[in-house]
């Protein structure tokens, strides 16, 4: 009978951590290790199972991400589950924006987090330097730490000669990638401080690797192998 009642016990300590999420619900927050998400879903069909797994991704990624980039990052987040919003996803200073459809017909997709929660860190001020810098960086970073891309069919786009480094994404997430293994492995972390700093300016490239940026992706193109 002990050992049904702990067993028990032990159950209701796993489950019990898990926010009580309901659907079109008012705000739930959420605290963890120093950090705070408020989570409001304002979508009444929303699977709260898939809510329960953007949390979880946020709790995983966002304080690697503050320990590898940022450790001023925001401490208090705030995700919407927005069916007025028709993008996939959004960010706004401290809060992300959803749009469930997407996740109706990409359940698995909860990397999305992880590229936005990106976002948050960056807080890159206005003309801190190029936008496919920034989206880049982001996609970079749900490369490197995304919890289950995998599960999302989600990978860095193969290079072909039609691309260009600012083509952004994963197109330019797969540069970084080659940078950090070839030339720099630090260059995004540097790359990232720059913009926050507003300190990015074209010569970074040289100082980092010894070459231009044109230069870099000449080379990357020759043999892009990562």
């Amino acid at each position: 009978m002990q050992g049904l009642k702990r067993t028990m016990g032990m159950l209701c300590l796993s489950l019990c951590s898990l926010p009580m999420l309901t659907h079109a619900q008012q705000a739930e927050t959420i605290t963890r290790k120093g950090y705070t998400l408020e989570y409001t879903n304002k979508s009444p069909d929303f699977d709260t199972a898939v809510g329960r797994r953007l949390i979880e991704t946020f709790f995983t990624v966002y304080p690697q991400q503050a320990a590898r980039y940022n450790r001023k990052t925001a401490k208090k987040v705030a995700f919407i589950i927005d069916p007025a919003y028709d993008g996939v996803a959004a960010t706004s200073g401290d809060v992300v924006t959803f749009n469930p459809a997407w996740f109706r017909s990409h359940p698995g997709d909860i990397d999305v987090v992880t590229h936005e929660a990106m976002h948050i860190v960056q807080a890159y001020p206005a003309h801190a330097g190029p936008w496919w810098i920034t989206e880049g960086i982001a996609d970079y970073v749900r490369y490197t730490m995304g919890v289950d891309n995998a599960g999302a069919n989600w990978s860095l786009t193969p290079f072909n000669e039609k691309q260009h480094y600012t083509n952004s994404y994963r197109i330019t997430a797969r540069f970084f990638a080659w940078l950090v293994k070839h030339k720099n492995r630090d260059i995004v972390g540097k790359l990232d401080s720059a913009m926050r700093s507003k300190k990015y300016t074209d010569e970074i490239w040289k100082a980092l690797t010894g070459s231009t940026l044109d230069d870099l992706w000449k080379e990357y193109a020759a043999n892009p192998v990562i």
